[in-house]
């Protein structure tokens, strides 16, 4: 996740002062780079890389800032940059896996940057225009527009019930911050994505809406994660091929792995049902009870039937947890 320091939006993508009624550079100091540290032997190391290099928004007072988590995954050092030049280092306080979203404290003083204040995506509407900001103020901030609100199903056993969608794309999208026309937080960006739209292909970013963190926002402050049951979990990278559900990874020692699941395998029952997609695939493990909950699964495997048992796991269990030096 290497960074080029001198890439610059051209004049023309970027949003401009007078076209919002918001103090917009002030908006812009809040979103922070963040760079993370994984061992080398973490369990996400070798999907995520060990070196991880993205933005979090500063959104309390006192330095808190929200990311998304897969940045901070495992991170043993995390440092934040301001656009005034400050470098704090950081410790990574929570990580919600079903929302994605991320909490980390700066260990220092920022340097008087002013949170952005908490919004809600559900007063933004499609074809809405937002600002989509990475650190490095207006020369990396996107005038970007909402082109769909719809449910999201990642590989990684994740499911969003409505993402936010906005083009053009912002190349620097992990905890880039969606602002806004009341100038407050909308959405922390998650990943770049490619839609058809009229024959041709649309890039853009899939956003997690800030109305995710609210329910949870105590929690997380307390406990380093949500106050509610694991969901039972496969270590099951899981893809949609047209109608079919492809297991196209395995992690290591997973769930998964250990009941015999292989790459290749074609998911066509969970507990006797046949899932209509790989969001349905999700909810209806999800739904047979909490993380140690029995799987039953029946794929096909080079035109053959077989039947498996996964006993799921706590994906949590199987991160390294955050030490405070």
């Amino acid at each position: 996740m290497a960074e080029k320091s001198d890439w610059q939006f051209p004049v023309e993508m970027r949003p401009r002062p007078e076209d919002w009624r918001f103090d917009l550079d002030g908006a812009l100091d809040a979103v922070v780079q963040l760079r993370a540290e994984i061992p080398e032997d973490a369990f996400t190391a070798q999907i995520l890389g060990t070196e991880r290099v993205g933005n979090g928004v500063v959104i309390r007072d006192d330095g808190l800032v929200l990311t998304i988590g897969y940045l901070i995954t495992e991170a043993s050092t995390i440092w934040l940059t301001t656009n005034k030049g400050v470098v704090v280092p950081a410790f990574p306080l929570a990580y919600d896996q079903t929302t994605g979203f991320g909490l980390v404290q700066p260990l220092a003083k920022l340097g008087g940057v002013r949170p952005l204040a908490r919004g809600s995506a559900s007063a933004c509407r499609i074809g809405e225009n937002v600002v989509l900001s990475g650190h490095g103020g207006r020369a990396r901030a996107l005038r970007a527009t909402v082109f769909a609100k719809r449910e999201f199903a990642g590989y990684w056993e994740y499911v969003l019930d409505e993402a936010i969608y906005t083009a053009p794309a912002h190349p620097q999208w992990g905890g880039a911050a969606a602002i806004g026309s009341d100038g407050r937080l909308l959405a922390i960006g998650s990943l770049l994505v490619q839609e058809k739209v009229d024959g041709g292909m649309l890039q853009g970013n899939m956003l997690v809406p800030i109305d995710y963190l609210e329910p949870i926002f105590d929690d997380m402050l307390k406990l380093g994660r949500p106050r509610r049951e694991a969901r039972p979990w496969l270590g099951m990278y899981t893809t949609e091929a047209g109608p079919k559900l492809v297991v196209a990874g395995i992690g290591s020692g997973t769930p998964a792995d250990r009941a015999g699941v292989k790459v290749g395998d074609i998911v066509v029952e969970v507990a006797g049902e046949k899932p209509a997609g790989l969001a349905d695939l999700w909810r209806r493990i999800w739904r047979l009870g909490p993380a140690g909950a029995l799987v039953p699964l029946k794929v096909l495997r080079k035109s053959a039937l077989v039947d498996l048992a996964v006993h799921s796991g706590d994906r949590n269990d199987f991160l390294k947890k955050p030490h405070l030096h």
